[in-house]
């Protein structure tokens, strides 16, 4: 049987998707199964044992149809089920099941705080979409695969790390979903161990000023010995920008425990069986993409009646307070 999977983005919704293919492979006799994805996040399937062919969407979507149509598909999982992939599915015509993404649901629980989202992560409705197919859930996680190019030796990074250090994910897509500096200055503090920033170029300025916050200078001979006195070991190296993904994947393979926004490394760690602490801001982790299968903490102030004020996330707090994030009490420990 030829399977066609449509997902063309993002990064987290993705890796949220990778149980799909593994069943559909392992459980299907003689199953091929294709993927469909933006050309800009191909890399993540594309290295992916149970994904025998990637087909590309860049900017038109007809040649990607034309692609698509040579193959002759015997069904089609639309785990995306945006207008793009209607088209596609319309314009392939072959039996088709699609993801339900709950709109409406999550319409009432942003807009008017009624929760009638299922109980349910959203790895399993991308599963159900599979099931008229015969496979069901293997519970082995979520599957993220690094090419030993991209393995980052230890080597790599400055000496105070390479003993053992811990990762934190700094950047989000929009800047409700991620904590203000300060904020960051103050949970470094608090993990208290060398720190490997990870993050996206776009995220390199912040990595620099908290990097600047507690770095070592001349002179400060008293200052550093205080700190030593107090039990302060918090060291940052900022990777933000120097790697690509598979390779910041490396770093979070390599780390102790990973502290993340909810963003796409937040799921690669969960892919890779990492300790996670997830940090909750505009959205919540009702919304059913939680850390799946790995050990995780959630981090949220969960005492705010405006909470979540948006499925996706904002540039600024609607509300101007930013509560949720300057509030927030970052209740943990780390041995």
């Amino acid at each position: 049987m030829k399977i066609l999977i449509l997902r063309f983005s993002s990064i987290g919704d993705i890796v949220l998707t990778t149980p799909v293919p593994r069943v559909l492979k392992t459980q299907l006799e003689g199953a091929e199964i294709h993927y469909a994805i933006k050309k800009q996040y191909a890399d993540i399937v594309r290295n992916n044992p149970y994904v025998d062919k990637v087909h590309e969407l860049e900017k038109e979507l007809s040649p990607l149809i034309a692609a698509l149509k040579r193959e002759k598909f015997d069904c089609l999982i639309d785990l995306h089920n945006n207008l793009r992939t209607r088209i596609i599915k319309w314009r392939l015509g072959v039996r088709s099941y699609s993801f339900q993404k709950l709109n409406i649901e999550k319409w009432l629980l942003v807009n008017l705080k009624i929760n009638k989202l299922p109980n349910l992560h959203i790895v399993d409705r991308y599963l159900a979409a599979a099931q008229p197919l015969g496979v069901k859930n293997d519970a082995l996680g979520l599957d993220y695969f690094i090419p030993e190019k991209d393995e980052v030796p230890l080597e790599w990074l400055p000496e105070t790390h390479r003993k053992g250090y811990v990762a934190y994910a700094i950047g989000a897509q929009h800047e409700t979903k991620k904590l203000p500096l300060k904020r960051m200055i103050e949970l470094c503090d608090k993990i208290n161990k060398p720190i490997v920033l990870l993050g996206g170029k776009e995220d390199r300025d912040n990595g620099e000023k908290i990097q600047a916050f507690f770095e070592k200078h001349e002179g400060s001979h008293a200052y550093e010995q205080g700190l030593q006195e107090l039990g302060k070991k918090t060291i940052i190296y900022n990777a933000c920008g120097l790697y690509n993904l598979n390779q910041s994947a490396s770093l979070v393979k390599q780390a102790r425990y990973v502290f993340a926004h909810d963003t796409g490394l937040m799921h690669i760690a969960a892919a890779l069986k990492k300790e996670v602490f997830s940090i909750w801001g505009s959205t919540i982790p009702s919304f059913g993409m939680y850390p799946y299968r790995t050990k995780f903490t959630v981090l949220e102030n969960t005492k705010l009646d405006c909470r979540p004020c948006s499925k996706i996330g904002f540039d600024k707090c609607p509300k101007g307070h930013f509560k949720c994030m300057n509030e927030m009490v970052f209740d943990f420990y780390l041995p």
